[in-house]
C-alpha cells in the first residue's frame, strides 16, 4: 500500500504532529516502507508452526526484585519547568470555567 502525500498530512493531523512540506515524501516513503513490511508478514507459512511461550503460565513474568535505586522528588522534579514541594507544577488544561 502506497501512502501518499494526501494521508501523510492527514496522519500528521490526526496525531497531532507538524510535519514540514520538505519532509512529507520523505515520511510518505517511510510509512509506505513499514506497510510494504508489515503485507510480507501476512505471506509467511505458519502452518506447521506451534505457537511460542515466552515464560511458564503458572509463573510471573519477571521477578520484581528491587535494586536499590529510588528518584527522589527533588531530582524527579529538578529539570522541571516549574515545581513546587517536590511536585510537578502544569498549566490548567480549563480554563475559567464558571460552575
Amino acid at each position: 500500500m502506497e501512502i501518499d502525500r494526501d494521508a501523510v498530512r492527514r496522519i500528521a493531523e490526526l496525531a497531532r504532529l507538524e510535519i514540514g512540506d520538505d519532509a512529507v515524501d520523505r515520511v510518505a516513503g517511510q510509512l509506505s516502507s513499514v506497510l510494504a513490511f508489515v503485507a510480507t508478514l501476512n505471506e509467511l507459512d505458519l502452518e506447521d508452526c506451534e505457537p511460542s511461550t515466552f515464560a511458564p503460565a503458572d509463573a510471573a513474568p519477571r521477578a520484581d526484585v528491587p535494586d536499590g535505586r529510588r528518584l527522589g522528588a527533588e531530582s524527579a522534579t529538578a529539570a522541571a519547568p516549574e515545581s513546587e514541594d517536590g511536585f510537578f507544577l502544569v498549566p490548567p488544561v480549563v480554563e475559567n470555567l464558571n460552575p
